[in-house]
């Protein structure tokens, strides 16, 4: 049921918007046809019926003012009930002139000019003058009558009453119809096949049918309510005009909508062309590219990775061409209306997408240079972790805390990127180097520190024995020797657990030789106090220390130390 409220609102909007499309460059024709024509008089409009049209001016009173004041005369007449039409007259004047008169108010005079412009003898044009007014005058005071109201709004009660039924019933009936047709899938309705091959399946021609269908409801919905809205507003003396010119309305936009569609006709093909064309370079290209990502096939310089984003971009280029081609064969393209949507559309992406623009940009930098791809251990910024998912707009890492990191491609490309997987994933590239630095102070022997630095990155998983490793000595300070120990890996995603191990087997590996890993800044009173190896590494018999105190004497009286102190 939610499928097919979808696809009936869909289609529905979409039919609005074609009759919308298709009407606007007639309505804007007929009204600059309109609008080249002089009206040939001034109709005399009385209770929503044109009565009459005055074409001839008396004195110095045009056509227009003698019909407003017709107009006036007439309403007032017909307001006042105690105003009897019958009594309307015809006198004729002495200049040549016929007047209409009720109860002596002159209502309308009627020259040879204007009888001439009719193309009628003036005893004849003003009898039917007055039997006009008069009918028109009796009609108006009836409508207004109470019981002509009353009757009114029992007809717009009964006729609210059939709307509702037929609503309810069209609302019942079609979804059984679409159930129905769903449940004679592969029975009642076959697939439409030639030979083996499937041309249509059965669920394709039922959803076809549906679509066909909900088509036909909304025609019908529309129907009902262009029969129920004039005649409501007709039961009624005020609307009564308006229900009668709704329906002309609907009559003229049926028109138009059908001379429209029989003129489109032509266009249809060059569209369908057009469409056709691209569907099929796009069907023809899709392949290769299939296969450049597989591996199958493979271009001097051109990499896999690159064959999706690639067939995307040229994807978007033929469905903008074949949109920029098919456009002046479009209903309506030329209207004032397209233009204003297209100049509206055209400001509205070009303030909010700036920033968007920016980011696909970017993103299709980033894959054509390959600064990185999914799987990756990079450091973007401050981030460091591992490519879960590149798009063009963002690309997302998950850190070594399994935290999702989302950062804006043009982010990306304006910061430094470090690939520690670039060199694991190339064939004939060199792994990549781990490096950790200790200081130690000049009292312990280099080649000691080398074999103990050595043997622990050795001792590490994921250390590779080939290249081995090796160390470095960064600087000679003041108070220590900077050691730096180098060593290859081509496990970049463990580097976090590689680095923990390794320096944890340094510790062991120096403890082991006696090598003391503290600042080199701090200064220990050796004699008496313990060693800070532990004591796991200590030989047997080692001993603390004792103070050794050397006596000084006092140099100025040179008194002479105690026999047995020195």
């Amino acid at each position: 049921m939610a499928l097919s409220k979808k696809i009936n609102i869909f289609i529905a909007w979409a039919l609005i918007a074609f009759l919308l499309i298709t009407t606007s460059p007639q309505i804007y024709a007929q009204e600059s046809t309109n609008a080249d024509h002089t009206i040939d008089g001034i109709p005399v409009i009385f209770n929503g019926q044109t009565l009459f049209v005055v074409r001839e001016k008396i004195g110095s009173f045009s056509p227009q003012e003698r019909a407003e004041a017709i107009t006036r005369r007439l309403e007032k007449i017909a307001n006042d009930s105690s105003t009897d039409v019958d009594n309307l007259k015809i006198e004729e004047e002495k200049d040549n002139a016929t007047s209409l008169v009720l109860d002596k108010q002159v209502i309308i005079t009627i020259t040879e000019a204007d009888a001439q412009a009719s193309r009628e003898d003036r005893q004849e044009l003003a009898d039917e003058y007055r039997k006009q007014i008069r009918s028109s005058i009796e009609q108006y005071r009836e409508d207004r009558q109470p019981s002509h109201i009353i009757l009114g709004v029992v007809y717009t009660i009964v006729s609210t009453f059939v709307l509702v039924i037929i609503f309810l019933v069209l609302n019942k009936t079609f979804p059984k119809i679409n159930r129905k047709l769903r449940s004679w899938q592969q029975t009642i309705i076959p697939s439409l096949r030639i030979q083996n091959i499937e041309i249509f399946s059965a669920a394709q021609i039922t959803n076809l049918i549906i679509r066909f269908l909900a088509i036909a409801r909304l025609v019908i919905f529309l129907g009902v309510l262009n029969l129920y809205i004039p005649a409501v507003l007709s039961f009624f003396p005020w609307t009564k005009s308006l229900g009668i010119n709704v329906f002309g309305y609907f009559l003229a936009a049926i028109n138009t909508i059908f001379n429209s569609i029989v003129g489109y006709f032509p266009n249809i093909f060059i569209v369908v062309l057009i469409v056709w064309i691209a569907s099929f370079i796009i069907r023809s290209i899709k392949p290769i590219f299939t296969e450049l990502e597989r591996g199958t096939i493979s271009w001097s310089g051109f990499y896999p990775d690159w064959a999706k984003p690639t067939y995307n971009l040229l994807l978007c280029l033929i469905i903008a061409l074949a949109a920029v081609i098919a456009f002046p064969y479009l209903p309506g393209f030329d209207s004032p209306a397209f233009r204003g949507i297209s100049v509206f559309l055209g400001i509205l992406f070009s303030l909010g997408s700036s920033s968007a623009v920016a980011n696909v940009v970017s993103g299709f930098i980033l894959i054509y240079t390959r600064a990185f791809q999914v799987g990756d251990r990079v450091k973007i910024s401050d981030s460091v972790g591992d490519i879960v998912e590149k798009t063009l707009l963002v690309t997302r890492l998950r850190t070594v805390k399994n935290v999702v990191v989302t950062i804006p491609n043009a982010t990306v490309l304006g910061s430094n990127i470090i690939n520690y997987s670039a060199a694991a994933r190339e064939a004939n590239a060199p792994p990549l180097i781990l490096h950790t630095t200790i200081t130690l102070g000049y009292d312990v022997p280099w080649r000691k520190v080398y074999q103990a630095l050595i043997a622990a990155a050795n001792a590490t998983e994921h250390i590779l024995k080939e290249p081995a490793p090796f160390v470095l000595q960064t600087s000679l300070d003041d108070f220590y020797v900077s050691y730096e120990l180098n060593a290859y890996t081509d496990r970049p995603t463990m580097m976090a657990r590689i680095y923990s191990e390794l320096h944890q087997n340094i510790q062991d590996k120096c403890n082991e030789v006696g090598i003391e890993i503290m600042s080199p800044h701090y200064s220990a009173i050796r004699d008496g106090n313990q060693n800070t190896i532990p004591e796991d590494y200590l030989p047997k018999d080692y001993t603390i220390p004792n103070f050794r105190i050397h006596w000084l004497g006092n140099q100025s009286n040179k008194i002479e130390p105690p026999a047995g102190k020195e």
